[in-house]
């Protein structure tokens, strides 16, 4: 497992975590349709793309010729 799937799955988790527990605290309602439902699939997309490798957004931004990165970089 490189750097990088590591930050990816560590990343999606706390995102995930932080909404489930504002969820169960009362703070806020993830039973109604909101903004908060992108950030959720935002972290389940990091979380697994960790696992997988497969990232949509990577998929996306080859397909408009972006360069893949050489050097490290976060997320």
């Amino acid at each position: 497992m490189t750097v990088n799937q590591i930050v990816r799955i560590i990343a999606g988790f706390f995102i995930m975590t932080s909404l489930a527990l504002a969820h169960f605290s009362g703070q806020i309602d993830m039973s109604k349709l909101s903004w908060l439902w992108f950030t959720a699939f935002v972290g389940a997309n990091l979380f697994q793309s960790g696992f997988t490798k497969f990232c949509p957004l990577d998929t996306i931004l080859k397909k408009l010729g972006v360069p893949e990165s050489t050097g490290n970089s976060c997320a």
